[in-house]
């Protein structure tokens, strides 16, 4: 398939399904329309790239739906010049779309497989720094962070997690509810953490943040 090709499909997915669901910031859809998502994906898997669910990267792994990705983007208001925190960088493309609009980022990924496809795509990209390692631990050498963005679903966040980002800084996540995922958006305060949904989206689950299950007899 051409890049012709892949770029018109680009589009399209930015016109169906994103503008229609509240992604409508320039810098944001900027972005998006100049990243070549399919090269984030395994070569047989490219003509799926613009689809609106999750893209399987392996048995274990998918890159998030456009849509949760490109609605965690906007709320989250990224500004250039800000540290970014990424967990779940899977094969890069958030990444990249966190270093288009400015940001520093450190992004972490635990499945081998996916972060040299990520080191492939991002090695001369300014402003990335991938490390590889338990997405739940964060990276605590780099903090404090001005924004926390895990590019996916999780149950619970733990608090030596949120002490990775600086008092009045912002964490982006989709959160498992009873198996409905719903977008997040919280702020770290001297007082604690509070985090309000503001959509439901579909997302993909991220390993190491389950809840623990409760003991019983």
């Amino acid at each position: 398939m051409s890049e012709q090709y892949f770029s018109a499909m680009r589009r399209a997915m930015v016109e169906s399904q994103l503008r229609t669901n509240d992604v409508n910031d320039p810098a944001i859809i900027e972005a998006i329309l100049a990243e070549p998502r399919e090269l984030y994906l395994p070569e047989e898997r490219r003509s799926a790239a613009y689809i609106d669910r999750a893209v399987p990267l392996n048995k274990d792994r998918a890159l998030n739906p456009p849509l949760a990705t490109a609605r965690l983007l906007t709320e989250a208001a990224p500004r250039a010049g800000e540290r970014v925190l990424l967990l779940g960088a899977a094969t890069g493309y958030s990444a990249a779309l966190l270093a288009r609009l400015g940001c520093d980022v450190i992004a972490v990924e635990e499945d081998v497989e996916l972060a040299a496809h990520a080191r492939t795509q991002l090695a001369e990209r300014t402003g990335v720094r991938l490390e590889t390692g338990p997405l739940a631990k964060g990276h605590a050498a780099g903090a404090p962070y001005d924004l926390l963005f895990i590019d996916g679903a999780v149950e619970t966040l733990d608090d030596a997690l949120i002490d990775q980002l600086r008092i009045d800084g912002r964490a982006v996540f989709a959160r498992i509810d009873a198996g409905v995922f719903r977008l997040c958006i919280g702020t770290r305060t001297a007082g604690g953490f509070g985090a309000r949904a503001f959509a439901d989206v579909e997302a993909v689950s991220l390993p190491g943040f389950a809840r623990p299950k409760a003991f019983t007899f």
